[in-house]
């Protein structure tokens, strides 16, 4: 479930608790987590509501001055669903991932598969490592330029960032990205060490 950024704040403040989409299916289920807004939310509630239900109230609710304003942003859709949720407790695990810098072999091990499983399921070859080295070598770079620097359109670029974000090996910056501790550990310990 996405929103806008003008959202994420008063999601952040628990001022908006409430999110109203037109969907076919439900897309969301009640007591399930999900990373949105740039936060962890946590589905209470999910339900058919009708239009005319919709209240200015509920509106604020929701993070619009009346019902008509939420009512003009809606998408077309099948049915219209009313979503309650509150933002989870606790750290966001990615970030408490992304901080752990002291990684056993297990660990390592565990991300080359993660990072091969990537690898084999893309449509344009082993990518994992080689942007892991480019975001190393260019911290707070612009998503488009180190996308051209790979020859490479820059939305599926940050998809694919965002799948090494998902493993806690790179940060999001306002402009950018750059290698969280443990994905500068992961890139170090792939590195050929020095002969004596």
């Amino acid at each position: 479930m996405r929103f806008l950024q003008r959202f994420w704040a008063p999601i952040a403040d628990g001022l908006v608790t409430v999110a109203v989409r037109r969907w076919d299916r439900p897309r969301v289920v009640a007591g399930r987590r999900y990373r949105s807004a740039g936060t962890i939310l946590e589905i209470d509630s999910v339900e058919i509501i009708e239009e005319k239900d919709l209240t200015d109230d509920l509106a604020r609710e929701a993070g619009y001055r009346s019902s008509l304003e939420l009512v003009k942003e809606l998408r077309p859709g099948d049915a219209t669903f009313l979503i309650r949720f509150h933002v989870a407790p606790g750290p966001d695990p990615r970030a408490v991932l992304a901080e752990t810098a002291d990684l056993s072999e297990e660990e390592l091990a565990d991300l080359d598969r993660r990072l091969d499983r990537l690898d084999r399921a893309s449509t344009h070859g082993s990518w994992t490592r080689e942007v892991l080295a480019l975001i190393d070598s260019h911290p707070g770079r612009r998503a488009p330029d180190l996308a051209a620097m790979q020859g490479r359109e820059t939305l599926p670029f940050k998809v694919d960032v965002r799948k090494l974000k998902n493993l806690g090996l790179t940060y999001s910056l306002r402009i950018g990205y750059e290698l969280s501790p443990r994905g500068e550990a992961y890139l170090r310990s792939t590195q050929p060490r020095p002969t004596e």
